[in-house]
């Protein structure tokens, strides 16, 4: 079982065995991981976390919730938000984050969706799945 956590949180330490290749999965943000999926026209989506955020720890748990769920498709790239100036530089894009907790789904180079401080896990549900 490969074993891996995003920033160091202890809280985002994943078990990579066992989930579909179809269902949604969670990786720490790299420039080349998200370069290959948006390219690919593949489902993903950016969410932007800060280990001091509460509201970035209740959507962890949703997020988690949803690793392995063949009805969430995609791949959710988990932001260092502290670092995120540095990380927007590398994308080359104009994408302007204000606040920790947020969230921002891609179908391919399409942004579908944005929002911040999403907790509920209905909202959230809805917010990944409008990259099918």
């Amino acid at each position: 079982m490969t074993k891996f956590c995003v920033h160091g949180v202890l809280a985002l330490c994943l078990q990579g065995a066992g989930a579909s290749s179809m269902a949604m999965d969670m990786e720490a943000y790299t420039p080349e991981g998200l370069h290959k999926r948006q390219k690919a026209g593949e489902a993903v989506s950016l969410s932007f976390y800060a280990k001091w955020c509460a509201t970035c720890l209740m959507q962890e748990k949703v997020f988690h919730s949803f690793k392995g769920d063949a009805s969430v498709p995609g791949t959710l790239l988990v932001v260092d938000y502290d670092k995120s100036r540095k990380i927007m530089q590398k994308l080359h894009v104009h994408v302007h984050v204000h606040a920790q907790s947020t969230l921002i789904v891609y179908k391919g180079h399409l942004e579908r969706h944005r929002s911040g401080g999403l907790t509920d896990p209905q909202a959230l549900k809805q917010a990944l799945l409008s990259a099918q």
